[in-house]
């Protein structure tokens, strides 16, 4: 059962990992792959305002998504940019990405392979994935600019249009953990967070919302670092 408290800490990891940017016009959106066609959606909608002149859809398949997205999450998602009636010379497609990591490093590989030159990129995620898509890009690709996305919409509103609110309290439990120990490993830059974030994951922990945190090794807490 969910409790009252459960929901508050959850705001609160919500409404953290939402990064505040104004989209503004780029050299490339990038569409980050997962469960979420609402991923695919945005994305067109931020290039019918101009807002760039081509999207890069990127990733393959998960456990999450291997029944609903057989063929790949990138290549679903440029199917539903056709059909939003985005021009297909305006989509590439990397399909082979497993991680946010990978989703950047291919994605520029991809770009660089076409001859696209890229100073600033839109980078489009689910609203609870803003900030760890973030710090893994300006990571990963420090010389580029970086301006995060997602649909915007409250949490319940993205509860509803999942109709799964555990999985979508676990998804932010481990992205804000991935947020804690990924500095460490060199995956992403280090972010501060605050204290009524910290204290509101390890109460999620706590009441085992752990289904996507990544393991770590005996005696470790799972939002303490190396």
């Amino acid at each position: 059962m969910i409790s009252v408290r459960d929901w508050e800490d959850t705001q609160v990891l919500w409404d953290y990992q939402q990064m505040g940017h104004e989209p503004r016009p780029c050299s490339v959106g990038i569409g980050l792959g997962s469960h979420d066609l609402g991923v695919a959606d945005t994305t067109v909608d931020l290039y019918r305002r101009g807002m760039m002149p081509v999207i890069v859809f990127t990733g393959a398949t998960s456990r999450t998504t291997q029944d609903r997205m057989p063929r790949g999450e990138a290549e679903h998602y440029r199917d539903r940019a056709l059909e939003l009636g985005v021009p297909a010379d305006a989509i590439l497609v990397e399909p082979h990405a497993g991680n946010t990591g990978q989703n950047i490093k291919l994605s520029r590989a991809l770009l660089e392979d076409r001859g696209i030159e890229v100073s600033s990129v839109l980078l489009v995620s689910k609203p609870y994935e803003e900030r760890r898509a973030y710090a893994t890009a300006r990571k990963l690709w420090p010389e580029v600019e970086f301006v995060s996305a997602s649909t915007p919409m409250s949490l319940s509103e993205y509860i509803d249009s999942i109709r799964d609110a555990r999985l979508v309290i676990d998804m932010l439990v481990g992205s804000l953990q991935r947020l804690l120990i990924y500095p460490a490993q060199g995956f992403m830059i280090l972010q501060d967070v605050p204290d009524d974030v910290l204290l509101a994951y390890e109460r999620l922990v706590s009441r085992g919302f752990t289904s996507r945190l990544v393991p770590l090794s005996a005696g470790k807490a799972p939002g303490v670092s190396a």
